[in-house]
């Protein structure tokens, strides 16, 4: 009986002991191990399965540890009977019939979010060999080695009392220090402990933002075409959603402030089309701020990226009076799976955005804060970025050339980096039906549609990341590209 849970090849990709041991406890939760007979020795278990005694005893001492299996002297190990049952035992739904229906759900859910149109993502993205999809980077092993050793010396003794306890509303302080002293330099400000927050990513950024200041009496003017998600986070608090145009120079914002309550935009690389707001608008959108008095809700979700010319320094650096509420990602341009952000803000703002956070799950996971305080402090994240700076400077270049060379009728939104590229088809091509053709060639992209708030948004653009395709797929993938247009027409 016990053979059969061990027919299928191990996966060289993860642990041995962890592997035979999930096998173990399914067998014994499907009740194939017997309750009076013992398992069999490390030995003669180790000979069936082809592996190590070292191994199989290892694991026997586990499931000890863990009370699945119990010793008896010069016998060997049992399953424990009691322990097994208590897992097992799940008392069954009492029911009348034809006394119950199910519930009209739509008459309870006030806001349906699955009716609003949203960037759709494959989430098989990795098997399809040219994946110019936007958010997602390239493994980085230096990286991925140097963030297990901090996530492994995090959970040491050593640290295990910055993240065992709930922190309840507070953060590790030396993530804060870490972000004060290396993160927000490179942005052009400083911030104290009492300025700053830890949140799961900027999303989750964008979202406490929009709870705390936004509802149905307020306005808020975005970037069209814009960042989506956001856009959605904006229109479920039910408040007036107001776009404005983008050109070569980021948000045109002239004539559309008046009566806005808060203006959303990125001005690092403007999502979608990556273009950087240059300082003379900068220091426009911050006098109109002062005189007309709105908040700017400043996301800049990947500051790095800049590869020609001086890093502009941020909205919050040119502040002086606390109406920029900046948020940022420290995981994007890492690992975004992580999902770790923060929002800079006047210590008001953030007082009032700590207990909204209380409400909401109380704070990030402190082992991950810790970890990344870690990775920080020792360099590893300057170390990366610049790596990652590297890497998609050399991508982007290629890229430009590579649609210059074999997609002469396409269009290139011009910028200083990003990660990036916002193409236009040529005039009567649709771009989903192009989107469509190109994953049945292996090349993934995104249909820039939906990124437009305004009515009859044109239909030809397209989105490209870089970010995690090789720099060597790039030519190919952009000549399958040309080949997907010409079967779109």
């Amino acid at each position: 009986m016990l053979e059969r849970y061990f027919e299928t090849p191990f996966d060289d990709s993860a642990s041995l002991q962890h592997q035979i041991q999930e096998r173990l406890i399914e067998a014994i939760l499907d009740g194939a191990v017997s309750p009076v007979d013992p398992l069999p020795s490390s030995r003669e278990f180790a000979k069936t399965i082809n592996v190590s005694r070292n191994t199989v005893s290892i694991v026997y001492d586990r499931l000890h540890q863990d009370g699945f299996i119990t010793a008896k002297p010069r016998r060997g190990y049992f399953i424990d009977e009691n322990f097994v049952r208590e897992k097992l035992d799940v008392a069954p739904p009492r029911h009348r019939p034809g006394s119950a229906s199910k519930p009209d759900f739509g008459r309870f859910i006030p806001r349906r979010y699955t009716a609003q149109v949203n960037i759709e993502k494959l989430h098989d993205w990795h098997r399809y060999p040219y994946p110019f999809i936007f958010g997602q980077v390239a493994r980085d092993d230096v990286s991925v080695a140097r963030w297990r050793d901090c996530l492994r010396r995090a959970g040491t003794s050593r640290h295990v009392g910055t993240w065992a306890d709930d922190l309840t509303d507070s953060d590790d302080p030396l993530l804060l220090e870490q972000i004060t002293r290396r993160v927000l330099p490179q942005r052009g400000f400083r911030a104290g402990a009492d300025e700053l927050l830890i949140t799961v990513g900027a999303q989750n950024a964008i979202w406490m933002v929009a709870t705390l200041f936004l509802d149905t009496t307020k306005t808020i003017v975005v970037e069209d075409p814009g960042y989506v998600d956001a856009r959605n986070i904006f229109l479920s608090h039910g408040c007036e959603v107001r776009p404005a145009p983008v050109d070569s120079k980021g948000l045109n914002f002239r004539s559309k402030l008046d009566g806005a309550d808060m203006v959303y935009v990125t001005p690092g690389h403007q999502s979608p089309t990556n273009v950087t707001m240059p300082m003379e608008r900068r220091l426009a959108l911050i006098e109109a701020a002062n005189e007309q008095n709105f908040l700017i809700l400043e996301d800049d979700y990947e500051h790095e990226l800049n590869f020609i010319g001086a890093q502009h320094p941020t909205l919050k650096a040119l502040d002086a009076t606390g109406r920029v509420i900046h948020v940022g990602s420290l995981t994007k341009p890492l690992f975004p799976g992580i999902r770790l952000g923060f929002i800079a803000a006047d210590r008001e703002v953030i007082a009032e955005l700590r207990d909204l956070r209380r409400l909401m799950y109380r704070h990030p996971s402190a082992l991950a804060q810790r970890a990344m305080a870690l990775f920080l402090s020792e360099g590893h994240y300057d170390a990366h970025i610049r790596r990652h700076r590297r890497g998609m400077a050399e991508k982007w270049r290629v890229m430009l050339r590579e649609i210059d060379r074999q997609l002469p009728e396409c269009s290139v939104t011009m910028t200083t980096g990003g990660s990036g590229i916002w193409l236009a088809l040529p005039e009567g091509v649709d771009a989903p039906s192009v989107q469509k053709a190109a994953l049945e060639l292996g090349v993934v992209i995104e249909a820039g549609t939906v990124h437009y708030m305004r009515e009859n948004p044109p239909q030809n653009r397209l989105r490209m990341g870089f970010g995690a395709i090789d720099v060597s797929k790039i030519p190919t993938g952009i000549a399958r590209l040309s080949e997907a247009i010409n079967r779109a027409r």
